[in-house]
């Protein structure tokens, strides 16, 4: 579902490891089944994404989105899995890489909120065909921060001191790379993740589709990767 850039990947990526692609939704498909389908996998656009996933749910389609920008519906997403006893797969970023440094930023932030002379930050920079900003894997660094340390927001505009400031960058064919800076007076200490291409995030979503194949429930890429 979404036949961009990403969707094209993971065609691609899919085949080589012996899947069969059933259905190409875009924006102009009509009239389409999923009766065929083990899996579906969602890269669309934030305006249609609520819409495809929930038809998925209902007609008891498995699931992942790696569509950013309609998380307003989250909850009913979830709503919908409980009862339809679905199965739904959520990630800001499916590169395993990039999931790795999820885990990294928490560990590093529980150690820096010792640490109150040290302010966070975060630097993001994408492709300017990206149309959020900021990035959904920014957004989950942030949460990642909060949920261990002092601050209790993120922010765009001019922070205060309770708050995350996050730049977003839009950059001809980058790709996505992400840094989470901590400066004091006397030094600065970065953790970088920078993607190549797009090829670490079609793999990780067709390896978290087969994860979910075959499973009910909500699931995470903690999940698919064993991260406790």
């Amino acid at each position: 579902m979404g036949y961009g850039k990403m969707g094209q990947a993971i065609e691609k990526i899919a085949i080589k490891r012996g899947h069969s692609i059933k259905l190409k939704v875009g924006s102009k498909t009509e009239n389409y089944s999923l009766k065929t389908c083990d899996v579906a996998i969602d890269f669309s656009l934030p305006k249609t994404a609520f819409g495809n996933i929930s038809r998925c749910i209902k007609d008891g389609i498995p699931v992942i989105s790696g569509t950013t920008g309609w998380l307003d519906y989250y909850d009913d997403v979830l709503k919908l899995v409980h009862e339809n006893d679905g199965t739904f797969l959520y990630a800001s970023n499916f590169s395993l890489g990039v999931n790795i440094f999820f885990e990294l930023n928490r560990k590093l932030a529980r150690l820096m909120s010792k640490l109150p002379e040290y302010k966070s930050s975060i630097e993001e920079i994408h492709h300017t065909q990206k149309l959020d900003a900021p990035s959904g894997t920014a957004i989950t660094l942030a949460d990642g921060i909060i949920a261990e340390s002092g601050y209790k927001n993120w922010t765009l505009d001019s922070p205060n001191e309770e708050d995350i400031p996050i730049s977003a960058k839009r950059i001809k064919n980058v790709p996505g790379t992400h840094k989470v800076t901590y400066s004091s007076s006397i030094d600065s200490l970065d953790i970088v993740h920078t993607a190549h291409s797009r090829q670490g995030f079609a793999m990780g979503a067709l390896v978290a589709a087969e994860y979910i194949h075959n499973k009910k429930g909500i699931f995470t890429m903690k999940d698919v990767l064993n991260i406790s």
